[in-house]
């Protein structure tokens, strides 16, 4: 059965809960941080189910492609200021955004493979 909305894809279901994830761990941090990194960190996971569903509705396969590449480029932004944020403020628990995060990006990286591999079915 054909996917009716990008809310069916089980990859943009999991980007949400890592956007709640990230949300908790920056409302842990220091005021003045939560203003700096933690803006940057809400931004770009908000960015990877937003590049998920604004891809969809391009509603072209090279076009979805594109934006999910685009979503997989901000879960590395997102990376990479979990690891400055856990240098930073070690007492919080990132167990749940970490397997979130790993989770996603898979998910990404194995949906992209699967639509340049089969070019014929949109």
């Amino acid at each position: 059965m054909p996917v009716k909305s990008y809310k069916e894809f089980t990859v943009w279901q999991k980007a949400i809960e890592l956007v709640n994830e990230v949300y908790k761990i920056c409302k842990q941090f220091p005021a003045q941080e939560q203003y700096s990194l933690g803006s940057q960190m809400t931004r770009s996971a908000i960015s990877i189910p937003s590049n998920i569903a604004e891809g969809w509705a391009r509603n072209h396969k090279s076009e979805f492609i594109r934006y999910l590449s685009i979503a997989y480029g901000s879960s590395c932004e997102l990376e990479t200021q979990l690891l400055i944020s856990k240098k930073q403020y070690t007492k919080i628990d990132y167990l749940r955004s970490d397997q979130l995060l790993n989770e996603v990006q898979r998910m990404l990286t194995v949906l992209m493979k699967k639509l340049k591999e089969h070019e014929q079915s949109w």
